[in-house]
């Protein structure tokens, strides 16, 4: 029997686009280079559990929240999803894990659970006005909550979750703030899942899941000397080439690399996967490329140095037969000229 939930939620804060992107001019996370999952929800029926996902224990559904089609986890302490992979130990010393949010007054905060491969385990939970890392119940450290992100300016609003690690340190970003930084995990993990308190009234929401490894982008200073950068940190809204503001990390990465490389002039060449009508893809694909030269050029890098192509899905670098194929295919690159 398929279960339907109504909730009666307050619709998102919105702002100004371009406040929006003021606001996350320090941001300085970057995803992994090497899509391992991704899920938009976009293809799940409402009412049923989502194809690529495994419910451990509790119980989940699909439904939209303020018209976005979201995982919710509504019974179940603890409920317990995670992503299908093929590989048992899937992440590596450098990884990334992204995802939306919708948190309402009561709901209970969704935590990141993390595991080696030799039963030890860290989890992240994020509370009403701090984040808390805790190591196998022996070590916990928390990061409040900056004033912009309390009481009603966090309730009943889509918020973006990252967390970057490199080599036992990990970062955690709510949208645009760093809010806790962990320098030492003692802790190599394999696999993630997500857990929390499950409730029908006030369940935990989450959407736009993505789990990266690798970390290819370029630090301030350095030369470079490659051919071109692979980017899956630009990220759009669907079926649109309007940019979302957490794209900023990697733009940020990307304008630093060209005020410390004053000479480089790169084609900006915009990527799907094969889904969809060829034309429309071509098409997209172009207005994606234009869009981030527009966005480079407003953050203070002359125009002349890009030129933009759109590609659509002429030239994969995964097989567009999987998801995580898909998602690889869905880029942005760079290419000196």
């Amino acid at each position: 029997m398929k279960r339907f939930f109504t909730l009666l939620l307050l619709c998102p804060f919105f702002v100004n686009a371009q406040d929006a992107f003021k606001s996350y001019n320090n941001y300085d996370f970057v995803p992994g280079d090497t899509i391992l999952f991704e899920d938009h929800f976009t293809n799940d029926v409402l009412g049923e559990f989502p194809a690529h996902w495994e419910l451990i224990a509790g119980q989940a559904v699909m439904n939209k929240i303020t018209d976005i089609p979201s995982l919710l986890l509504t019974d179940g302490n603890y409920c317990k999803v995670k992503p299908r992979m093929k590989e048992k130990s899937y992440l590596a010393d450098r990884f990334s894990i992204e995802f939306d949010t919708y948190v309402t007054h009561t709901a209970y905060g969704i935590m990141i659970f993390m595991r080696d491969g030799k039963g030890n385990t860290m989890n992240v939970q994020l509370g009403p006005d701090k984040v808390t890392w805790n190591y196998s119940n022996t070590k916990a450290m928390a990061g409040k909550f900056p004033p912009e992100l309390v009481n009603e300016s966090y309730f009943n609003k889509w918020h973006h979750i990252a967390l970057a690690y490199k080599t036992d340190q990990l970062k955690i970003y709510v949208d645009q703030y760093r809010v806790l930084t962990i320098p030492s995990c003692g802790l190599s993990p394999a696999t993630a899942e997500f857990d929390g308190i499950g409730s029908s009234k006030n369940p935990i929401i989450i959407t736009n899941v993505k789990i990266a490894k690798g970390a290819g982008m370029y630090v301030a200073g350095q030369k470079f000397s490659d051919t071109k950068i692979v980017t899956h940190g630009i990220n759009f809204d669907v079926n649109k080439a309007t940019i979302r503001p957490e794209s900023m990390g990697t733009l940020n990465n990307i304008v630093q690399l060209m005020k410390d490389n004053p000479d480089i002039k790169f084609e900006i060449g915009g990527h799907t996967d094969s889904d969809g009508d060829d034309a429309y893809n071509m098409t997209l694909s172009q207005q994606r490329a234009d869009a981030v030269k527009k966005q480079l050029v407003s953050m203070g890098i002359d125009g002349s140095r890009f030129s933009t192509k759109g590609y659509g899905e002429s030239k994969p670098i995964s097989p567009n037969t999987t998801d995580e194929g898909k998602a690889n295919n869905r880029r942005v690159e760079f290419v000196k000229m």
